[in-house]
């Protein structure tokens, strides 16, 4: 937001320095970005008019021009072909500064002495895209009405500072002048004079008998008025309004333009006119736009229309995208006689979508993503009603059509002065506290220490005592708030339990040569059923997200599973073929449908398995992946966290290969479970290579975890070692044998250890020999051989009692 000190002036006092000013409304919340002085580098440059244009005598690409310039004349050389006598043009004297940094000197041009320079548009420094097209070439031609040797500063506004604002977007008041004036106002202890708007409203009939305003969607357009303006003459705007304009970033067009582009900057309002006679059937209509409906803005592109798009409508067609542009079917021309001069309010949220949508944005837009003040409408009709009116180049008709469905009222706000204090930490005495706030023109009713303020409607921003707290400081001045050392309980920041044991496990995994993966938390039910998951199964429980990213992720994950497989299937397409992938995430599970409370999100570990077991190389075996790499992945990934010797047993699990799966249980509660994909996963995956898997829950891991591990002294005494190889059914399992050993080898069995399973000529059909080695050890002293083999007795006579075992020859 561009203001300048003149505007600003027009409605406050200022007395103050542009620099001094800027850092006071800085330090009150209102930052001023930057402060220019538009004319500080042009001296001595003034109007001329021109007598004469005589061709030079010695050149023919030069002319010779006689000027007045106010108390005598003058004669320049120039080159430029677009000056003609009676033009009123920029002149710049022998000894003038240009903001080029050139300075001009008389000189001789071909045996004619010329006495200064005419200047063009960028000689003088001006933004070729707040002027006129054809003032952009060539010498700038000023109005024929400008007066003669007058400073060109003054001529063109440039005896003018501006202040750049930074605004947030909360402050939507002070996207104008007057809102900046009002800030000002309190800041100095000024009084804000705003415009008398008197209208003679001297048109032929009536506005709403003219002109019908129909709003179809009222929770987009909370308010639609508009005013009909006729015996329009169409022509440039007063030098005064240009400079204006100008000042603020905008180029100057015509009278009824720059009446609209003014108010909106001046009050916040954004406005548009529409030619009348052009609007069937004299008809507006705020809806969304028809499929594959089209309109040709102002900036004549022709836009395609979604239907969440909110047009303004005639009777046949779209005439405007609403709060963003308006239509060029309907655009102010010099013919038009008769204008439709409208002011609405637009939900914000629609007008960005909107933007955004169509890569449009405006400075009408830009307000009304930020919120306008809809109770100020009908005011700022009649501000530029007023304007056009004193112009004397229309007749305002009689009468406003104002289509208000759903009045605004203003929002109170309860405080006390205790209670700010308490809220700033300062001590701001309650009549203080009252007088700024009268002066921000917010209504108040004092009771006691109770005070009850009236929000005015221009403040959206202002919703509770936080917000009046933020005022009084803002204004009292935030330099006047005691420094404090804030108090409060200090908290060691720390890594949760469950996070050490996810850093434990995944440090494991990539020590092991495993790759992490993370992908999305989102899956498709489909994927259950390709893992093979019953119908019935919890997993199908899943939450529906209401805005997926993409129809194919319509759930939260229930399993990590089906990402593991399709990135599996995503390398094995690009020929990355020897992967040990690992992945670590939340799934998500619903206490119930629809979601009442927040879902359970345990974390799980799933990691993959396929191809070979080591890179290629000329000494390396070409051996691949088996079900005992990945079995072997798990035991590290137990012993990194501390748990040792878990009970490992066949078991199921729908996504892997019945009998080639195995659980890992501590405590009767499983930890793991790993295996060889199933074939109708792989089927469904098209995968044609064996893949293994195993997936574990992180919070069981992290009941059974001791990360602290428990040292023991080394033993001083030698062990007895003894093996034991014995014939069993194939059907009994090694795990139930060291259970047997383990249960009847004694106090002094310190190890149990399975070193080798034997099927062959031997060993009758349907048996196998499983040998293990058996380590005694006693802490006190060195074992004989007669107290080991009681002990060894033992376990033979109850693994024949208990598994039918043999002992093998």
């Amino acid at each position: 937001m561009r203001a300048s000190i003149k505007w600003l002036k027009d409605y406050v006092s200022i007395t103050q320095a542009p620099e001094a000013l800027a850092d006071q409304l800085t330090m009150a919340g209102i930052p001023v970005a930057s402060v220019e002085s538009l004319g500080q580098n042009i001296h001595h440059v003034i109007t001329g008019k021109i007598l004469e244009v005589n061709p030079h005598p010695d050149a023919d690409r030069l002319s010779v021009c006689k000027i007045n310039i106010g108390n005598s004349k003058v004669t320049i050389v120039t080159g430029a072909t677009n000056v003609r006598a009676g033009q009123v043009v920029p002149v710049a004297l022998d000894g003038a500064k240009l903001p080029s940094g050139k300075t001009i000197v008389s000189a001789e041009l071909r045996g004619v002495m010329s006495q200064g320079m005419l200047c063009s548009a960028e000689e003088l420094n001006l933004d070729a895209k707040i002027i006129a097209p054809e003032l952009r070439e060539g010498i700038y031609i000023l109005p024929s009405e400008t007066a003669v040797g007058i400073d060109i500063q003054s001529a063109l506004g440039l005896d003018d500072t501006v202040l750049e604002f930074e605004l947030t977007p909360n402050r939507a008041d002070c996207f104008s002048v007057i809102g900046l004036a009002r800030e000002v106002a309190v800041l100095t202890n000024e009084t804000v004079t705003k415009p008398m708007l008197a209208l003679q409203e001297a048109g032929e009939g009536k506005a709403v008998t003219l002109a019908s305003v129909t709003i179809n969607e009222p929770s987009l357009c909370p308010r639609f008025a508009a005013r009909i303006l006729q015996n329009v003459k169409v022509g440039p705007s007063p030098v005064w309004m240009q400079h204006r304009l100008q000042a603020a970033g905008m180029r100057p067009i015509n009278n009824v333009v720059d009446v609209t582009n003014f108010v909106m900057l001046e009050m916040g309002q954004p406005m548009h006119a529409y030619d009348y006679s052009l609007l069937a059937r004299h008809s507006i209509t705020v809806r969304r736009a028809n499929p594959g409906e089209r309109l040709t803005t102002l900036d004549g592109v022709k836009r395609e229309l979604s239907t969440d798009t909110l047009v303004i409508a005639d009777a046949v067609q779209a005439v405007g995208i609403a709060g963003v542009m308006g239509g060029l079917a309907t655009e102010v021309t010099a013919t038009t006689q008769t204008v439709l001069l409208e002011a609405a309010a637009f939900q914000g949220v629609s007008v960005r979508r909107t933007s955004r949508a169509l890569g449009l944005r405006s400075e009408a837009s830009g307000r009304f993503e930020r919120g306008v003040d809809t109770a100020n409408i009908t005011r700022a009709l009649d501000r530029a009603a007023k304007l056009l009116e004193d112009m004397g180049v229309c007749k305002v008709c009689p009468d406003i059509i104002d289509n208000y469905p759903g009045m605004t009222l203003p929002r109170q706000v309860v405080f006390t002065a205790q209670q700010i204090n308490a809220f700033l930490g300062t001590d701001v005495p309650h009549a203080t506290m009252v007088d700024i706030l009268r002066r921000l023109e917010f209504e108040l009713d004092v009771q006691a220490e109770r005070v009850t303020v009236t929000v005015p409607t221009w403040r959206s921003d202002v919703t509770g005592p936080a917000d009046i707290a933020e005022e009084v400081a803002r204004i009292y001045g935030y330099n006047k708030v005691p420094t404090t050392t804030p108090a409060g309980r200090m908290t060691r920041g720390s890594q949760s339990y469950i996070q050490s044991i996810a850093d434990k496990l995944k440090n494991s995994l990539a020590a092991g040569g495993f790759t992490e993966i993370i992908t999305f938390s989102f899956m498709h039910p489909a994927t259950l059923a390709k893992l093979n998951f019953a119908s019935d199964s919890s997993l199908y429980q899943g939450i529906e997200i209401k805005n997926p990213i993409t129809d194919e992720f319509p759930w939260l994950r229930t399993t990590l599973l089906g990402g593991m497989m399709d990135v599996l299937v995503r390398n094995l397409s690009r020929k990355n073929e020897d992967l040990k992938l690992f992945e670590l995430g939340a799934v998500y599970h619903p206490g119930q449908l629809p979601l009442v409370d927040l879902p359970d999100e345990p974390l799980m570990l799933c990691g993959a398995l396929c191809g070979r077991r080591n890179e290629v190389s000329w000494n390396q075996p070409q051996q691949m992946v088996d079900f005992y790499d990945a079995k072997g992945a798990v035991e590290e990934l137990l012993a990194a966290i501390g748990i040792y010797n878990p009970i490992v047993e066949a078991g199921e699990h729908p996504s892997l290969h019945p009998g080639k799966t195995a659980v890992f249980t501590v405590g009767g509660e499983i930890v793991a479970t790993v295996g060889e994909v199933h074939p109708k996963v792989q089927a469904a995956f098209g995968i044609t290579r064996k893949v293994y898997m195993f997936e574990m829950p992180v919070a069981a891991l992290a009941k059974q975890a001791r990360l602290i591990a428990k040292y023991e002294q080394l033993p001083k005494f030698p062990a007895i070692a003894r093996d034991l190889a014995v014939v069993l059914p194939v059907s009994v399992s090694a795990s139930q044998v060291a259970e047997v050993i383990a249960e009847n080898g004694g106090s002094l069995l310190a190890e149990v250890k399975l070193f080798d399973v034997y099927t062959g000529e031997q060993v009758p059909a349907g048996y196998r020999s499983l040998a293990y080695s058996l380590v005694f050890r006693a802490v006190d002293r060195t074992l004989t051989d007669t107290e080991i083999e009681t002990h060894h007795k033992n376990i033979l006579v109850h693994l024949e009692k208990t598994l039918a075992a043999k002992l093998r020859d």
